[in-house]
């Protein structure tokens, strides 16, 4: 037997401690990389276009969404990539198509809801409600975008969404002419009808913000709007905005409108265009209205 005196060296096992430091390094890579794994975001699949937006907004693309070139139609921006594959009609899915995709969830708007029973045989369905009447719509977007993003593990990317959104639109009421006459803001269902905006509405959230006034004066629905004849505008003193796309062939006959030539004679300034912006959006939609309807004021004041 070796005995240790005071002048004998204690030599400590070197490959010992190698492979106790390989071990607690590979323990460590695991005990860091568990909460990735665990934060990582679920597959979504969403029938609604607000919803679609909202997740592509917060750096989260859907896997799969409803009518995707009717979205770029109507919503315009944020765009989808192309990874995102179509489910079809958004009242009639493709529902073979929705479960070989295997989605962890559906997420619906309450529009949706009667396909929730063929839906949750696919996968679990949440349901976000937006424009709920006698609330303020400013806040119910900024609640959806938390929601939404609680769903996919990004709380912080909500956060960000709200805080940058509500910092542009700041930036750009400062912007704005000094002097902005009431605005009639409109959408074309054909030649003769229109969508006029008003409370409860995406349209009147961004421009209460920004400090405008809307000249609507009418009742509007759970959405904001109310269908109306282009006869019911003659008596406005208002600046037209009319909001694209133009149903086909509307545009065309339009120009032989008496009616609509004499609106737009009557209109306190030139009738702004806008490019296709969701009145049913969220927080992305909003930020797009505000960015295309201060640029198109900015621009005929400086005409």
């Amino acid at each position: 037997m070796t005995l240790l005196t005071r002048s004998s060296p204690v030599r400590r096992p070197r490959p010992l401690v190698a492979g106790h430091a390989l071990l607690f390094a590979l323990a460590m890579a695991m005990l860091l990389s568990a909460p990735l794994a665990m934060a990582a975001s679920p597959r979504i699949a969403t029938l609604d276009w607000t919803l679609a937006e909202t997740l592509q907004a917060l750096g989260t693309p859907p896997a799969a969404v409803a009518q995707i070139e009717a979205y770029h139609d109507w919503v315009g921006e944020p765009r989808l990539p192309e990874s995102v594959s179509d489910l079809g009609l958004r009242t009639q899915p493709n529902l073979e198509l929705l479960a070989d995709l295997d989605p962890d969830r559906i997420l619906i708007s309450p529009m949706f809801a009667n396909l929730t029973p063929r839906l949750s045989r696919i996968a679990p369905v949440e349901n976000f409600s937006l424009y709920s009447p006698g609330q303020d719509t400013w806040q119910e977007m900024r609640q959806l975008t938390r929601g939404v993003a609680a769903v996919v593990n990004r709380p912080e990317a909500a956060e960000a969404l709200i805080a940058d959104t509500e910092t542009r639109l700041d930036e750009l009421q400062r912007t704005l002419p000094d002097a902005v006459a009431p605005l009639l803001v409109v959408q074309f269902m054909d030649a003769r009808h229109v969508r006029v905006f008003g409370d409860n509405g995406l349209y009147q959230a961004v421009m209460k913000r920004l400090g405008l006034e809307n000249a609507w004066p009418g009742d509007t629905n759970a959405w904001g709007f109310s269908l109306v004849g282009l006869e019911e505008l003659a008596d406005l003193d208002a600046r037209l905005v009319v909001v694209e796309p133009y149903p086909a062939g509307v545009r065309d006959a339009l120009e032989q409108s008496g009616l609509w030539q004499g609106l737009k004679r009557q209109s306190q300034g030139e009738p702004l265009v806008l490019p296709p912006v969701w009145s049913f959006g969220a927080l992305p939609s909003a930020q797009r209205f505000a960015e295309q309807l201060t640029t198109a004021l900015e621009t005929a004041d400086a005409r």
